[in-house]
């Protein structure tokens, strides 16, 4: 089969695809054929060695997080799901490896493909499925009215972000470029901003929460446009705002959280029979699995409604 690698941190030119082994089943595990691979913003910091400290050194590493596709085999103990069924799910974001033509997970990794996507839409839903999740169950408490902003709304996280905030009674602001503000309003947004158009550290209405999933609007400017007591959630950090964010929030009621989403079975069932439900899921680029340099040179400078997608 197969898939890709690297052998050292470094740019795209050290991305190689290469043949492997298809992976034998053991008793508790899922054979794939990988069908989809999602993109996300942690392949390539990862692979630039930005998160050595979680990642480690050894090598190869895999590359690719969330996947969909078609049930090869599975081992004895394994009741989740059997050979045929169309699934989506998630590795280890450390250490990658599902964009591969054979992909091998135990039956937590994955859940049963609603119906009604595509496997282009599954592979889309769950790293940025789970932040989206994981923002407002642990770092954001939604009431009736609450002010959330979202910076950066038209991207992947965002894309779930305003639909899981509408649900639970959240006013939103969201700010995106021009391409995105018609997705944005159809995903329920009581406010778009065209972020060209408008500087929202000049608008006059505060918020309970800014949500910043463009690496563009740090916490220092983001505190002028946040109420007395409110929160700022960052979803790329680095180890110095990490450690900067447990200091601050000893001293503020301006609270700043940031972001290490997990993946897990909870969600994923979630996000399942959400989609099911009609929760809308965009896949705003293709590429077919052969064209990874191309698609991690062009993606790290944005500009993709939704998520972007490798198929098989």
């Amino acid at each position: 089969m197969k898939k890709v690698i690297y052998r050292q941190y470094g740019g795209v030119e050290v991305l190689e695809m290469v043949e492997d082994a298809v992976p034998e089943v053991a008793p508790a595990t899922v054979l794939i054929k990988v069908r989809a691979v999602s993109i996300n913003p942690i392949d390539w910091k990862i692979r630039a060695g930005e998160m050595k400290t979680m990642s480690g050194s050894k090598f190869p590493k895999g590359v690719g997080i969330d996947f969909s596709g078609v049930v090869e085999a599975v081992g004895g103990a394994v009741s989740k799901c059997k050979k045929g069924d169309a699934v989506f799910g998630s590795v280890d974001q450390f250490k990658g490896g599902a964009l591969a033509e054979y992909l091998l997970v135990g039956e937590g990794a994955i859940a049963i493909k609603p119906a009604g996507i595509s496997f282009e839409q599954a592979a889309a839903m769950p790293v940025v499925g789970f932040a989206a999740l994981q923002i407002f169950d642990r770092f954001v408490s939604v009431q009736e009215g609450t002010e959330v902003l979202i910076n950066g709304a038209g991207g992947g996280i965002g894309m779930f972000a305003v639909q899981i905030a509408k649900k639970r009674g959240a006013v939103v602001t969201a700010v995106v470029g021009e391409s995105g503000m018609a997705l944005a309003e159809k995903w329920g947004s009581d406010r778009v901003i065209d972020y060209r158009k408008v500087n929202i550290l000049e608008d006059k209405k505060r918020y309970d929460a800014v949500i910043d999933l463009s690496d563009r609007l740090p916490f220092k400017k983001a505190k002028a446009i946040m109420k007395k007591v409110s929160v700022y959630v960052n979803t790329v950090p680095g180890p110095k705002q990490i450690i900067g964010s447990f200091v601050h929030n000893l001293l503020s009621k301006k609270k700043y959280k940031v972001l290490l989403s997990k993946p897990s079975a909870f969600y994923l069932d979630i996000l399942a029979r959400r989609a099911g439900d009609g929760m809308q899921v965009v896949v705003g680029r293709t590429y077919a699995a052969d064209k990874f340099k191309e698609a991690y040179t062009e993606m790290p400078s944005g500009g993709v409604i939704g998520k972007a997608v490798f198929t098989f």
